[in-house]
């Protein structure tokens, strides 16, 4: 367990998608109580609450207020030196010019890690950053053709659930996220642990990773 990676950041900007984060920090969260070491911080452009829906970024037709913020512990411009596991969630976020600061964030970032993880269209922000050139990734299948026009150079895998290319993870959309980082945990800490994650969260692991019902569902693209 010494070479596992223990310092994990969960990179934040305006307009993220909440479960692309929360539901694999509940994850994160129930392997740290007692199977696995985790020190998780959260990144984002400064210190300020990071807002799902920002003023800026229209997110409602009905009027509606939704709005949950996350308070970053680092920023961009002062990441932890150590950080070894770099999550980047999607959303409405990186389709907008205020996500270019975390687009060079995982640009400059990703040469230190240990693994890259990025649910659903986050997939966009590390393909824009030239980090999945060449490379097999995922993303969200809802919105699959604006989302792999980000990265003309990355080898786009339309139906599986999740993909693992070295050292680069990607999901599809939202949900899938959870199933990718249990798929994460297994390749780093193993099965078992990875099931009694699963377990504990009372969740029905979609375990097999060439199989996205939503990839079916979504083909007309949107």
């Amino acid at each position: 367990m010494s070479q596992v990676p223990t310092k994990v950041g969960i990179l934040l900007f305006p307009g993220f998608e909440p479960l692309d984060v929360f539901g694999p920090v509940e994850a994160f969260h129930t392997i740290s109580k007692q199977l696995a070491k985790i020190n998780l911080v959260w990144i984002g452009p400064s210190l300020d609450p990071v807002s799902t829906a920002p003023k800026e970024i229209h997110t409602t037709t009905m009027g509606s207020t939704v709005d949950t913020r996350v308070v970053p512990t680092h920023t961009y411009d002062n990441p932890p030196e150590d950080l070894e596991v770099l999550l980047v969630p999607g959303g409405l976020g990186p389709r907008v010019p205020t996500s270019d600061a975390a687009v060079a964030f995982v640009k400059k970032t990703y040469p230190k890690l240990k693994y890259l993880i990025t649910v659903c269209n986050g997939a966009e922000i590390a393909a824009r950053a030239g980090v999945l050139d060449g490379k097999r990734a995922t993303t969200n299948k809802f919105g699959w053709k604006a989302s792999i026009a980000t990265g003309p150079k990355v080898n786009w895998v339309r139906y599986d659930r999740y993909v693992a290319d070295g050292n680069c993870w990607t999901s599809g959309g939202v949900s899938a996220g959870i199933d990718a980082i249990l798929a994460w945990m297994v390749h780093v800490y193993g099965r078992e642990v990875a099931r009694e994650v699963a377990n504990e969260m009372e969740y029905e692991w979609r375990d097999d990773k060439t199989w996205d019902p939503f990839a079916y569902m979504f083909s007309g693209d949107a």
